[in-house]
């Protein structure tokens, strides 16, 4: 097992660097000019030159290019052009939010989308798998930013059984330590900001995560519908094995490879498409802030946002890969 993660570790290598090549290249490739779209109205060609020279705008190309390689080394990717702040501080303090945000949208999907697909499976051609069918294909055409205006107009305000914006209510008193609210109020014992930041997450993680649901649903019901019909799951049933050993050694572990696929590819997802979602809930992410980068040209923002998302999207490729060799011993082998 240790050398097949190794050799995922060395393929991530060639694929980040890449990456490297084709984001520098985007961004440079980006209509307007860094500099004047952060002096606004105030731009003279004075202070255009001077915002130029201080960010190393007029540098040739490659000489860029070497200087941006030798930041990721060190993860230190330079200043906002906006506001001068460091991009990895900035990152570190937004990008809890983001992440607590796609966790709780990603076990909402699993802890229903597996079970319901297992169900419908089961009972293909029944009332329960048309009503399953027909509502992962509600999740998929409802647009988020609806649904996450729906949901905050009848569960926050009509009901007022959810809070309606932010991540935490300002009236707790709470020490925050990793900028992971729920994380930090179990590390500091605050159980009721631990509880508060829940159950802030209750509505924009069912916002964000129908989709997902909906199509795990389907993978799920799909790659289960083939596995049951298959010769060893039928051997093991005229063995007399109980039914749950089967459903549990022989269905669900040889269906999850693609199911476990798509919930690595539902990550990236979450974390690009936060943005409506952050933007209905108030939630200070990393959404709004890479919008406005984009619209301002702050390029060590861009380039440092996207690599890091980048690298998570990796990380959890790594993941799904490890998964498979947990859960297929065959995949380790070859």
């Amino acid at each position: 097992m240790l050398r097949f993660v190794l050799r995922r570790l060395l393929l991530m290598v060639p694929v980040l660097f890449g990456l490297s090549v084709l984001l520098f290249a985007w961004v440079r490739a980006l209509p307007g000019d860094p500099a004047r779209a952060l002096l606004g109205e105030r731009a003279t060609p004075e202070g255009i030159e001077y915002i130029t020279r201080l960010y190393g705008f007029d540098k040739p190309l490659l000489e860029q290019y070497w200087i941006y390689l030798q930041q990721l080394v060190t993860f230190d990717f330079g200043s906002s052009v906006r506001d001068g702040r460091p991009v990895t501080e900035t990152f570190l303090e937004q990008f809890p939010a983001t992440m607590e945000l796609a966790v709780a949208a990603l076990l909402f999907a699993i802890v229903l989308g597996i079970p319901l697909g297992y169900i419908s499976a089961r009972r293909r051609g029944g009332v329960v798998d048309g009503a399953v069918i027909g509502g992962s294909l509600l999740g998929v055409v409802i647009p988020v930013f609806f649904l996450a205006l729906l949901l905050k107009l009848v569960f926050a305000i009509e009901l007022g059984w959810f809070p309606t914006t932010g991540r935490q209510d300002a009236r707790v008193d709470a020490t925050h330590i990793t900028n992971f609210y729920v994380l930090d109020g179990i590390l500091t014992r605050e159980w009721d900001s631990s509880w508060d930041a829940i159950v802030h997450l209750v509505l924009p993680g069912i916002a964000l995560g129908t989709i997902p649901l909906a199509i795990i649903v389907r993978i799920t019901r799909a790659s289960v519908a083939e596995v049951i019909h298959e010769d060893y799951v039928r051997t093991a049933d005229a063995k007399g094995l109980a039914p749950q050993t089967i459903r549990d050694r022989h269905v669900l572990r040889n269906a999850m490879l693609p199911v476990l696929t798509t919930i690595g590819l539902q990550v990236g997802l979450l974390l690009s498409g936060a943005v409506l979602t952050e933007t209905v809930f108030a939630f200070s992410g990393i959404g709004s802030y890479l919008f406005d980068a984009i619209s301002q040209r702050d390029y060590p923002v861009l380039q440092g946002y996207i690599l890091f998302i980048a690298l998570i999207y990796s990380l959890i490729n790594l993941l799904v890969d490890i998964g498979y060799g947990v859960i297929d011993p065959r995949v380790r082998v070859s």
